[in-house]
């Protein structure tokens, strides 16, 4: 019996780390600002309509640049595309400070944007490349273990939205009824809070925008693989043309922006969950935490599994258990709920990067394009959360004003995350029957 091939060629090894170091970083990223859109929400006294605007401009900056960045790494390199993703990161995240002293949730609104251009030049470029380091028997296992240490740098932004952020906002202050205490002050009073607690918002992404710009000139001076190709050429029409004849990649990218629609609903609105069964703000981090730990569990479980199942046939069996887990978020009371929320990471964990290597196998050079379009499909992540919070103010802009099917309008909107669920399991089964014939 052959051996199997090694997931990363020691001679690659390097430069898989350096890239793999980015997946941390976006992480990040992504995790400090979830528990914005709780926080801007109460903050600026917003409907859940407009707190949800946070991931349209967070995910709608991945949809924008995606193929923007495609192009550039297609006539350039893929170093100078994480040069570029980086020093838009920064320029993204230092925009906070002029935002909280203009105290403009459209300025904060479109710092986020910028700053996930920068983000969408690193995915586009990050995850072909991972998996162009080594045999294409390996590339998705590779994949899953890049991706692995996405949920380290999650952790470590949900660590800072709590301590630094959530903890620290003097809008969250209740009395000793546990009332909130922000909503019946006077006017001039919650102008003094407001401005203290957007500079609390700010100061941490000032800070990231520091520490990324430190990243930049740290890969700047190391000697990284260039791997332009093509003198610079770019057949886009043929190449789109070779790339929407394979049915596969087609319904991947639609699959992918379900999950990341159902990843983002869930991580977002586990507060407002949280919140509906009377946990505070900062207390529901904890919940956050737990999410993002099962998540990493997962993925670590999910590369090991990788070498014995065939990527299908586990997508197919983690959808059902994201399905069966969302019912319970919906329908089991109280507690029960909420853990039910909690346990739909580790069922999430595999379904990114798996999408992703089941829609890019076998394309090659056209895989350049084709990852732009899978990052465009992060739009999900724009889209439905704003749709689920429309769900939520149904009611009013409280989490338990109506009930729907004998539940709160909170537990009812995650019917949305359920249906993304359902078609990632289509996708999965589609691409088993297919493997199979």
């Amino acid at each position: 019996m052959s051996e199997k091939p090694p997931i990363v060629p020691k001679s690659l090894l390097l430069p898989f780390v350096l890239i793999t170091s980015l997946f941390a970083l976006w992480g990040f990223a992504n995790d400090i600002t979830n528990p914005m859109v709780a926080a801007f929400k109460r903050v600026l006294e917003l409907n859940n309509v407009q707190a949800s605007w946070v991931q349209l401009a967070f995910y709608g900056g991945y949809f924008t640049m995606a193929l923007p960045a495609a192009f550039f790494i297609k006539k350039y390199s893929y170093k100078t595309g994480v040069l570029l993703g980086l020093g838009l990161y920064a320029f993204g995240a230092l925009l906070f400070y002029p935002a909280a002293s203009w105290e403009s949730y459209g300025f904060f609104l479109a710092s986020l944007y910028i700053l996930t251009f920068g983000l969408a030049f690193l995915e586009t470029t990050a995850n072909p490349y991972i998996l162009s380091m080594g045999p294409e028997q390996t590339a998705t296992q590779r994949l899953n273990l890049a991706q692995a240490f996405n949920p380290m740098g999650a952790l470590a932004g949900l660590f800072v939205a709590k301590q630094f952020i959530l903890n620290s906002l003097q809008s969250n202050e209740t009395d000793a009824d546990g009332m909130i205490i922000y909503s019946t002050l006077e006017e001039s009073a919650k102008a003094v809070i407001r401005t203290n607690d957007l500079m609390v918002i700010r100061n941490p992404y000032v800070m990231l925008g520091l520490v990324v710009l430190g990243i930049l000139i740290l890969i700047a001076l190391v000697k990284m693989p260039e791997n332009k190709d093509n003198k610079g050429v770019i057949d886009f029409w043929p190449t789109m043309r070779r790339l929407f004849s394979k049915r596969t990649f087609v319904e991947g990218t639609l699959a992918q922006m379900f999950y990341v629609g159902a990843q983002i609903m869930v991580w977002t609105y586990i507060y407002q969950y949280a919140e509906a069964l009377g946990i505070d703000n900062a207390s529901a981090v904890n919940f956050g935490y737990a999410a993002l730990i099962v998540f990493l569990l997962g993925r670590w479980v999910c590369t090991v599994l990788l070498r014995y199942f065939s990527s299908a046939n586990l997508l197919s069996t983690f959808a059902v258990l994201a399905m069966l887990f969302t019912l319970g978020a919906i329908f089991l009371p109280d507690m029960l709920g909420l853990y039910s929320l909690v346990a739909i990471s580790f069922a999430m964990s595999l379904m990114f990067p798996t999408i992703y290597g089941i829609a890019l196998e076998g394309l090659g050079e056209d895989s350049k394009f084709a990852a732009a379009f899978l990052v465009m499909a992060i739009v999900g992540g724009a889209i439905m959360p704003t749709l689920q919070g429309m769900i939520l103010d149904l009611g009013g802009s409280g989490y338990s004003d109506i009930e729907i099917l004998g539940v709160s309008e909170v537990n009812f909107s995650f019917i949305l995350p359920f249906m993304c669920f359902l078609m990632v399991w289509l996708f999965a089964v589609r691409v088993n029957s297919i493997s199979k014939t």
